[in-house]
């Protein structure tokens, strides 16, 4: 039996009150009646105690009644015990890699299953089957998954504590591991294997440029990494890719892949300047921006404006460079809005967190949405604010040297380059080819003095209902013997 609050035992202190009463018993002196009391002299009045025990029945009834109040109250539960069926341990396999991985290690998985080892699925559940009729399915086949094998490790320890011994058989793949390395208890003899499926090429983006040509970024995935390249493709297709127009779209393949054809982006990075003061602030912008947009290679058109009414609606990106605000049309037409903030100017000496850059001057700023750049003293110099469609960046300083050294020092257009690929590219989990050491992806161990047994308990049961039947039972059998003994002593 185990409780829930056992904290609630101090209550059996109370048991002493009525032993206490029991004990200490006062009680009448008896009535004598005489003729007359002229030759009885007066004598002191004596009060008689007796320390001893009566009615112990009711004091046995009253003492469990208050015990079973305190087991009910810390909730009692109750498990009971069966023999665990004898088995030397697990053997797992993903379901999904289950013919792959059952030939990689045939000759230990036989040996193991033959020895009386258990075959269990690596997957959620870890239900048992039988593997032979399952490997004798000739519809059977092996499938991309992108189950986490750390969170089923961890799984497992729990699932599985008491198995003697646990023999894992899986993939290595990266896509397998995310997430932190758990810590088990559990000893697990942990096998891995490099798919034979395992380099990958595919097309991650195609895009149009300004001079009209078709680029596109090609991936390249095997287990040493994942590399990157651009390929410029010709008119009717080069080499490996193939261009082709439909419904007058422009899509690009690779010959050869399963991958289907994706379109190229046709669409044009429209970039607007303002500013009315700040010459030179913007002259320095440009020069930044056009260098961000042309090692991108996409279509795009960068443009300074000397007037709110000249710039078009539904800019790509707009940088304003003023202290007044943003022109109402444009603040809720353009996706992203950079624009000057702070209206008091303060003298400092710190850096910007991108790097050793020195920072002289900077505005009042606020910390609220995500902060992008900070100074030396944690203060918010970039911070972006997400609002409908339109994404809002308020900058707490200026670009010039007299305010600091960001537009001399080459990550500038490092930064406005990942501002405007503010999207990274996600490899999808079937192209990932990268595989994990055996070391690289073992999990932690700890100090296990865990010694599986023989026995294991079921899940135990709510059983104070059954106290409480108890306690009203007692309490009435209290009141009916109180009663009668009361009314004996009256009679």
């Amino acid at each position: 039996m185990s409780f829930l609050s056992p904290i609630w035992f101090i209550a059996l202190a109370a048991l002493g009150i009525p032993v206490l009463i029991h004990l200490w018993n006062i009680r009448p002196g008896k009535t004598l009646k005489v003729g007359s009391i002229s030759l009885i002299t007066e004598a002191s009045k004596t009060t008689s105690r007796s320390f001893k025990l009566l009615e112990i029945l009711l004091l046995i009834l009253r003492c469990l009644l208050l015990a079973l109040l305190a087991f009910f109250l810390a909730g009692p539960l109750w498990a009971w015990f069966a023999p665990e069926k004898k088995a030397k341990g697990w053997v797992l396999i993903p379901k999904e890699n289950l013919k792959e991985s059952y030939q990689k290690f045939k000759p230990q998985v036989d040996s193991l299953l033959k020895a009386g080892f258990e075959f269990h699925y690596f997957n959620k559940g870890f239900t048992t089957a039988d593997l032979k009729p399952v490997l004798a399915d000739t519809t059977l086949k092996d499938t991309v998954t992108q189950a986490n094998y750390w969170r089923l490790v961890k799984q497992l320890d729990e699932k599985a504590r008491g198995v003697p011994q646990i023999y894992l058989y899986t993939p290595n793949g990266l896509c397998h591991f995310t997430g932190s390395k758990p810590v088990i208890k559990s000893r697990i003899n942990w096998s891995t294997y490099t798919q034979a499926d395992s380099t990958s090429r595919w097309i991650a983006g195609a895009w149009l440029n300004n001079s009209g040509e078709v680029k596109v970024l090609l991936g390249n995935s095997n287990p040493l990494g994942t590399q990157f390249s651009e390929m410029q493709v010709e008119a009717g297709g080069d080499g490996d890719l193939q261009l082709t127009v439909q419904n007058g779209r422009p899509l690009v393949s690779l010959k050869g892949a399963k991958q289907q054809a994706i379109a190229v982006d046709t669409s044009r990075i429209s970039v607007a300047i303002y500013t009315d003061k700040y010459a030179l602030d913007a002259h320095y912008l440009q020069a930044a921006l056009k260098a961000a947009t042309a090692f991108m290679g996409r279509k795009a058109v960068v443009k300074q404006y000397a007037s709110p009414n000249q710039i078009p609606a539904g800019q790509t990106w707009l940088f304003w460079l003023s202290d007044m605000p943003v022109d109402g049309r444009l603040a809720t037409n353009c996706k992203n809005v950079f624009q000057y903030e702070g209206d008091k100017t303060l003298d400092v000496h710190t850096v910007i967190n991108l790097g050793d850059i020195a920072l002289t001057k900077r505005t009042t700023h606020m910390d609220e949405g995500t902060v992008l750049w900070q100074d030396g003293f944690g203060w918010a110099l970039l911070r972006r604010e997400q609002a409908d469609r339109t994404n809002t960046y308020h900058f707490y300083t200026h670009f010039n040297p007299a305010w600091n050294d960001l537009v001399w020092n080459d990550a500038f257009p490092k930064q406005i380059l990942q501002l405007l690929n503010d999207k990274p590219y996600a490899l999808p989990a079937e192209n990932e080819k990268r595989v994990l050491s055996h070391q690289q992806l073992m999990p932690y161990y700890i100090i296990n003095s865990y010694t599986p047994s023989s026995i294991t308990a079921t899940d135990p049961k709510d059983i104070s209902p059954y106290f409480w039947l108890l306690i009203v039972f007692v309490f009435a059998a209290e009141r009916w013997l109180s009663h009668r003994i009361k009314s004996t002593t009256n009679g």
